[in-house]
């Protein structure tokens, strides 16, 4: 086959991935805590390269080309959004980027697990625990519990967390870092984990949040649209790129092959 094909469809394939990727942030750009995805595009050595064959499988000029594009990893963009205050008590938001609040959720086989978070969307349900307003996931106090209140009780959060009723200290947010940034990944539903699934977290020696404010989403839709139509714009090149392709071996099959 010809390899500009291969190419031109790499590059089809590959600016599509990114275009979901853009489409995906722009739906967030209202969701509280959200974090934009960066796709990555690497260079695909040529095929010999790729596959370490021998050098007489090599071909000097192709070699040059290489071997098109391919989708790399998905990164966070972990940039603080901005802060848009409530004056709900139980809403809180972070400030600094690699800072997380964390909750109990359910791994993919159902069982208990922590996860972490950025939307400090929170209240307390009948039974008197913090949850999260969405999802009603419990929210883990620095002990790794869930942190359980007084029902009817007013509830305040300082600005280090600490959750006050009836005027007395009573739990504390946590606040947590992780040790590496770049292997978090999204679970759905705003919650964070690691990629290989280790506990990645490590305290804070001394936490901040913003009481009666929340952290809007991290996108940039101007930043994104602007991509979302270069990355159209990248997409028709190249599908045009594959009719030219197309036409050069149909005339080469049923022009040039008649020739006697």
């Amino acid at each position: 086959m010809n390899y500009g094909l291969y190419l031109s469809a790499s590059g089809v394939l590959t600016n599509m991935y990114r275009q979901d990727v853009y489409a995906n942030n722009l739906a967030n750009v209202q969701t509280v805590g959200f974090k934009p995805d960066v796709p990555v595009i690497s260079q695909r050595p040529a095929e010999a390269d790729e596959g370490s064959y021998p050098s007489q499988f090599h071909n000097a000029l192709l070699d040059q080309i290489g071997g098109g594009a391919l989708a790399g990893k998905q990164t966070l963009n972990l940039t603080p959004g901005p802060i848009r205050h409530t004056g709900n008590p139980t809403d809180v938001a972070l400030t600094t980027a690699n800072a997380f609040f964390a909750v109990q959720a359910k791994d993919a086989q159902g069982q208990s697990a922590v996860r972490l978070t950025r939307d400090g969307r929170f209240m307390v349900n009948a039974q008197g625990n913090l949850v999260t307003a969405t999802d009603g996931l419990p929210v883990l106090g620095k002990d790794n519990q869930p942190i359980t209140l007084k029902p009817n009780a007013p509830v305040t959060i300082g600005r280090s967390g600490q959750i006050y009723q009836d005027g007395q200290a009573v739990a504390q947010l946590q606040v947590t870092a992780v040790s590496d940034p770049r292997n978090l990944v999204k679970e759905g539903q705003d919650l964070l984990w690691s990629q290989s699934g280790a506990d990645m977290r490590t305290p804070l020696a001394n936490p901040t949040v913003v009481p009666e404010a929340v952290e809007g989403s991290g996108v940039d839709p101007i930043h994104d649209m602007m991509n979302l139509m270069a990355t159209s714009k990248a997409i028709s090149m190249n599908a045009d790129m594959l009719h030219f392709e197309d036409d050069l071996m149909n005339q080469a099959v049923n022009v040039l092959g008649r020739v006697s």
